[in-house]
């Protein structure tokens, strides 16, 4: 199964214990095998695992909102591009760029009792979808929708489904 290509930059923020773009990269692989529109390896996604402040100004520049948040993503394609992009496997193009933000990943991981790997692949998974054109900020349907394929790519990790509400 290919998966789209990831240009990652880490921050240093993150640390160099974690082989983050592998965790990147195995990410992409579960992804694409669930949402078979982004299974391009000559499909181009930009990856910056940044410090809280970066994502902070990147969040009030882009969409007026002062405060950093878990990961921002920013597609280069409509949905319906990325289905006529699928269907010319040969053509090369750019899904887009996400960013994630250290701190907030950190304190949700925390929050949700996760280790903070286990919370990154989570978020460069809802990433990607956003940048295969999908939206749970559309209604409840689209999020239901996003939040099954987010389940079945993490499932494919072995990582248990994070929208699951404990007793």
């Amino acid at each position: 199964m290919t998966a789209p290509t990831l240009e990652i930059d880490i921050d240093p923020v993150w640390g160099d214990d974690v082989d983050w773009e592998a965790l990147a990269n195995r990410a992409a692989e579960a992804t694409a095998k669930i949402v078979p529109e982004i299974a391009r390896e000559n499909l181009l996604v930009s990856l910056v695992m940044a410090d809280d402040e970066e994502v902070q100004a990147l969040n009030k520049q882009w969409r007026a909102k002062d405060k950093p948040t878990n990961v921002l993503s920013f597609p280069m394609l409509s949905r319906d591009e990325v289905l006529v992009a699928a269907a010319n496997q040969n053509a090369p193009g750019m899904l887009g760029d996400m960013i994630l933000a250290h701190g907030v990943c950190v304190q949700e991981a925390a929050e949700k009792g996760v280790s903070v790997e286990t919370h990154a692949i989570h978020l460069v998974v809802h990433g990607l979808l956003h940048l295969a054109g999908y939206d749970h900020e559309l209604g409840d349907a689209e999020a239901e929708e996003m939040e099954n394929l987010e389940r079945k790519s993490l499932a494919l990790m072995g990582i248990a489904d994070p929208y699951a509400v404990e007793d």
